[in-house]
């Protein structure tokens, strides 16, 4: 073991000739710069990711309907309904366990207003599982139940941006607003959603905050829509827990498939194996980003073998003089080791304070999210301790192994 007096000794001695001894902590400042900014900005990605799958919902299975231009849907419809109502009753029937459905669509609007104001939000008709599904949380009143569908309730719940372009701040419960000639009631509030993306792996993030949503019977049945049209957009199924959500979407796609005449006209989205997807590129960045910095960290530890096999020579005469007066063959290799270990604790040091100011440069001047974690900081500085540790063995038993007759006469 290395002592404390020994250790404060190659302190002293590193302090002699500081400059000399700051290039040669060059290779590892970067080096283990280059690793805390590389994990952090591979922690912060993944963050990101989750929090955005979340948004998706992990467990959800997204049937889409495919966008055509409107000679193509005349020739489709001939053969396929697109994606409707039937759909989600067979899924209902067929799915077990049986899992929460919603549908939903998209009103074509051309006027959205209160008595004070008007908005350009979205209007979508949703099942009443929508918010369950899309763990949407109330700020005020409820979301509209099963009841408002069966009677096709003219009724809505507006998310925090809609209301506040409508209403302003103030209670909006039972207020009316229109939607194209339709009039609704308003029962509920959104509380506000944090959606920091708009598209995931080319699936695209919805954010509910402007948006205004009704029962998906009244959509259907009081809102105007071209007969070619899809009568849904999509449906989001939440899978019951314990079942096998692979096995779920090769269901759902077969019976979705079968339902439409085997027409190419929806896609199915699984959010768990976007993630996996997501995560094994992560993995492959880290790995490459982890070689890249492993490189930096090799030719600091290369640094430190030949500033400390040149000390060794300069200081021939130093290491006869202690052998002279009793020193071991251990001592003066502890007294190298020391030095070595000294030049990629500092470095290591100065590397993570790099690191952190790369990672923050990154998050401001990108937009990018980073994360830096203490595992990051344990496993950058523990590789540069290592490697002061390997890189420094050498010159140190080449120093102890020096005969001290010869080197008391070394010019």
């Amino acid at each position: 073991m290395i002592s404390t007096e020994t250790m404060i000794g190659a302190l002293v001695n590193l302090g002699r000739h500081k400059l000399r001894s700051f290039l040669t902590m060059l290779g590892m400042i970067f080096g283990v710069g280059a690793v805390i900014a590389m994990l952090s900005i591979g922690a912060g990605a993944e963050e990101e990711s989750l929090r955005t799958i979340a948004s998706l919902g992990i467990r959800n299975i997204i049937v889409q309907a495919k966008e055509f231009k409107s000679e193509e849907l005349q020739q489709i419809r001939t053969e396929s309904l697109g994606v409707s109502m039937r759909d989600v009753e067979a899924l209902q029937t067929i799915l077990k366990p049986r899992p929460l459905i919603s549908a939903s669509r998209l009103i074509k609007t051309y006027q959205i207003n209160s008595e004070k104001a008007r908005s350009d939000s979205r209007v979508l008709g949703v099942s009443s599982a929508y918010p369950i599904i899309q763990n949407l949380k109330m700020l005020q009143g409820s979301f509209f139940l099963p009841e408002d569908e069966q009677s096709n309730a003219q009724v809505c719940v507006l998310g925090i941006v809609a209301k506040q372009k409508l209403f302003g701040f103030g209670d909006v419960l039972n207020q009316q607003i229109k939607v194209n000639d339709i009039w609704l009631k308003v029962v509920g509030v959104l509380a506000d959603a944090v959606v920091e993306k708009q598209e995931f792996e080319g699936v695209k993030v919805q954010n509910p905050n402007n948006d205004i949503y009704i029962p998906i019977t009244t959509a259907i049945r009081k809102f105007d829509t071209e007969t070619v049209e899809n009568e849904l957009n999509e449906i989001v199924i939440k899978i019951a827990d314990g079942a096998n959500i692979k096995e779920q979407a090769s269901t759902i796609n077969n019976l979705v498939s079968v339902m439409h005449r085997y027409v190419d006209d929806y896609s199915i989205v699984v959010p768990e194996k976007l993630l996996e997807q997501r995560q094994k590129t992560q993995g492959i960045f880290n790995v490459v980003m982890g070689a890249i910095a492993s490189i930096s960290l090799l030719v600091g530890g290369i640094g430190i073998m030949n500033i400390m096999l040149a000390s060794v020579l300069e200081r021939t005469n130093e290491i006869g003089l202690r052998r002279a007066i009793g020193a071991k063959k251990m001592d003066i290799r502890m007294q190298f080791m020391a030095e070595a270990i000294a030049i990629s604790l500092a470095g290591g040091i100065i590397g993570v304070a790099l690191g952190y100011g790369i990672s923050r440069a990154v998050a401001i001047f990108s937009g990018w999210s980073t994360i830096i974690t203490g595992v990051s900081i344990v496993l950058s500085f523990g590789v540069s301790s290592i490697i002061g540790l390997i890189f420094g063995i050498y010159p140190a038993v080449q120093a102890s192994n020096l005969d001290p007759i010869e080197c008391l006469r070394y010019e």
